[in-house]
Order: structure tokens, then C-alpha cells, then sequence
């Protein structure tokens, strides 16, 4: 391949990679693996443009994603089993997300911030097929006949596993979107509350059946919570006697929008220590508590500047 040719193909794939980052991650949930898919993926795109027999690539985003997605299909056994040994509560790595507002009919690689942690957390509970038709139909607006050429399946079969995935995911993660500025209202008054002890505050935000996931990953040191908490009784005295024995004395509260949601990054001597993401109800209450505390998914938060998004 000469340089003209090699520098068309690394422009090409420049250009698709924000949208592959979001498909892929929305498939595994780990910026790490998602690194790895489009490791591979980018060399397989390369050697097929070295390819001096190959034909030419007519839509270079329809092959790049069906590369993508194939590749992170594979896997997926590797990383379930990973998973398997995983101590206490998975949740997937916090992505640092754009704090605009995106129109609906905007290009699907601008819209895919709206997945959220809850949303992710219930794609979880999906097969890997059913995770990647829901992701690209629901999240990147593909039709099914195209969903069917990228996993090489029949539109028949992909409209099967859309519907299943679709009654899967609204029976569990139901079709509300709480309002930005009241997200961003409700996280300060729950960290303020959180990280001042004041249980009669929290009960008066958390909603009754309030679930509290706490993934550390086992490294944050013996006490830490190896299953999922849940009523506000529990998870706000959780919550504060957790703060009273962990907390830094100099913390840095930084918020920012985390996989589409307003959220509080925590720091403390400019390290991140804790991303707290909440799920709002349709009456304002918090009905989910997503805290990321294991160091490993929050080391590539680090270089997060330390001014506050704008009011």
C-alpha cells in the first residue's frame, strides 16, 4: 500500500472511530475491551486496504461496524467468564459524556450518549445477540435488514431478537428520562447529604425501593458491598457510614454528564476515587445508586479538568 493509500485508510477509520468507541462499548461496557475491538478492528481494516486484489469498499462505515460488532461478539464468552470471578457488583466503566443536548433526529453516532449506567446495567441481563441488535436498532437507528448483514442473520431472525430484547428492556428499565437539571439538582443534594451524614436528608431523596450497586472490584479494602443493597432504610445508612469511614478529608466534587446522566465525580489530591450516577423515578426520587469505586475503571478519568460544568 503506498503512503497516499495508507494515509486515505487511517483517515477513514480516524473518522469512523467515535462511532465505533460507542457501539462497541455499548456492547461490552468496558473502555478497555472496547479499546482492544478496535485494536483489531483497525488492523483488519488495514490489511484490507493493503490488499491490492481486494475490491473496493463502497460504504467504509457499514464494513468498519460490521468488523466492530463481530469482533466484540467474539468476545464476549471470554468476557463473560471474566465476569464470573468478578468480586461483589459489575457495573460498566463510567464514560465521561458531552453535557449538551442532542436533537433526536440528529446522526445516530451524536445520539448514542443517551445510553445510561441503568440502561447498560439491564443490557447486562441481554444474550450478546440480543444486546447487539437492541444497540444498534434502539441506540444507532439501524433498520433490521441492515442489523441482519452486519450479524449475518435473516431480517426474520434479527426482528425476532429485537422484540425479545426490546420487551426485556422495558420491563425492566421503564421509558423515563428525568429532566437534566433536575438529575443535576437531585445528585448535589444527595452527595451533600451523603457525604454529611445526614441519613434524615438521604430518606427524604431515596425512593422506598431504592437498590444500591457498589462496584469496587475487591480492591477498596475488606467492608466493601459484595451484593446489590436495597430499601432506603439500609441503603442510606450504608451510604453514610460508608462516607464516615472512606471518605478523603480533602474530596474535590466534580460534576459532569457520565454515559448521558449528570453525575458526581469525587476526587482527592487530582486522583478520582468514586463516580456516584443516579436513577431517577418519574416522582424526582432516587430509585438507583450506581458507585464506581474499583481504582482500575476510574484511572482514565484522571485527566478530567477540575472546573465545574456551567450551571
Amino acid at each position: 500500500m503506498d503512503e497516499t493509500a495508507a494515509d486515505t485508510a487511517t483517515q477513514v477509520f480516524a473518522d469512523h472511530r467515535e462511532l465505533l468507541f460507542s457501539v462497541v462499548y455499548n456492547l461490552l461496557g468496558s473502555v478497555a475491551d472496547t479499546d482492544d475491538v478496535l485494536q483489531d478492528t483497525w488492523m483488519s481494516w488495514a490489511a484490507r486496504s493493503r490488499s491490492a486484489d481486494a475490491d473496493e469498499i463502497v460504504n467504509p462505515r457499514a464494513y468498519l461496524v460490521r468488523i466492530a460488532v463481530n469482533t466484540a461478539l467474539g468476545r464476549q464468552a471470554a468476557i463473560s467468564r471474566r465476569r464470573e470471578t468478578y468480586v461483589g457488583p459489575w457495573l460498566p466503566e463510567p464514560v465521561l459524556t458531552p453535557d449538551v443536548t442532542v436533537p433526536d433526529d440528529a446522526d445516530p453516532a451524536l445520539r448514542n450518549e443517551s445510553v445510561s449506567m441503568a440502561l447498560l446495567v439491564v443490557l447486562e441481563t441481554l444474550t450478546p445477540l440480543e444486546r447487539a441488535v437492541f444497540v444498534l436498532h434502539e441506540v444507532f437507528g439501524y433498520a433490521h435488514t441492515e442489523i441482519a448483514e452486519i450479524v449475518d442473520r435473516s431480517p426474520s431472525a434479527i426482528r425476532q431478537l429485537a422484540h425479545r430484547a426490546r420487551e426485556h428492556v422495558h420491563s425492566r428499565r421503564p421509558r423515563y428520562h428525568a429532566d437534566p437539571r433536575v438529575q443535576r439538582e437531585a445528585t448535589e443534594r444527595f452527595i451533600a447529604a451523603a457525604l454529611g451524614g445526614d441519613i434524615e436528608a438521604l430518606m427524604k431523596i431515596l425512593a422506598p425501593d431504592v437498590t444500591l450497586w457498589s462496584d469496587s472490584g475487591g480492591n477498596v479494602g475488606p467492608g466493601a458491598a459484595l451484593r446489590p443493597i436495597y430499601g432506603r432504610d439500609k441503603v442510606a445508612r450504608t451510604l453514610v457510614g460508608v462516607a464516615s469511614r472512606r471518605t478523603p478529608d480533602n474530596v474535590d466534587i466534580r460534576y459532569r454528564s457520565v454515559n448521558g446522566d449528570p453525575s458526581a465525580l469525587l476526587f482527592s489530591d487530582d486522583a478520582p476515587f468514586a463516580v456516584m450516577v443516579l436513577d431517577l423515578g418519574q416522582n424526582g426520587e432516587v430509585s438507583g445508586v450506581y458507585a464506581v469505586i474499583n481504582p482500575d475503571k476510574l484511572t482514565h478519568l484522571a485527566d478530567d479538568p477540575a472546573e465545574a460544568l456551567p450551571e
